[in-house]
């Protein structure tokens, strides 16, 4: 048994929550998400939490992490459709710069060609100078939205450029000035 996978999820007023074939369905004020669900993990569903269990009948090694997964997963869908998620990026060095239009974020990262990034479903982009903030419900894709532009220009080690996440530390090195 999981420490966190015993801890019920609360559901807030406006959210609901089913298991249709062995998938969760969660809806709220900003939309609608769905997960499939592990074969030995259980949803019950009661008026106002959910509780995650796992299949008791099986022994199975993983069985207590799958139930502390499933259990923040679920979380984060109640959360996503009654907030939301965001993440921000800041973009360091002369002369970077992006700007979105529509669906789609232009990056002028120093390249000879500026970078047309098309944003997922479902993630929205502002741009202000230097900062980019994504946000969306679903907090897996906004994550791996946020690593994919970032991996656009990672930050390097001696100057710092590139496109970080807000309050990353870039271990700085010194130069060949320093080696001296």
């Amino acid at each position: 048994m999981s420490r966190i996978g015993k801890r019920p999820v609360p559901i807030p007023q406006g959210v609901q929550v089913k298991v249709e074939e062995n998938v969760v369905v969660v809806k709220g004020p900003k939309g609608e998400l769905k997960r499939k669900l592990h074969p030995l993990v259980k949803l019950s569903i009661e008026a106002d939490k959910v509780q995650v269990a796992v299949d008791g009948t099986r022994k199975k090694k993983d069985a207590g992490a799958l139930q502390g997964l499933f259990r923040v997963l679920v979380d984060n869908m109640i959360t996503g459709v009654t907030k939301g998620f965001e993440r921000n990026l800041e973009i360091v060095g002369v002369g970077y710069r992006a700007e979105v239009s529509g669906d789609t974020v232009v990056f002028n990262l120093g390249y000879s060609h500026p970078i047309n990034f098309k944003l997922p479903k479902g993630i929205g982009a502002k741009v202000e100078k230097t900062k980019i903030t994504l946000s969306g419900i679903d907090k897996e894709l906004l994550g791996q939205t946020a690593a994919n532009i970032r991996a656009l220009r990672p930050p390097e080690p001696f100057k710092g450029k590139g496109i970080r996440y807000e309050n990353e530390v870039i271990r700085r090195k010194a130069g060949k000035a320093g080696a001296k």
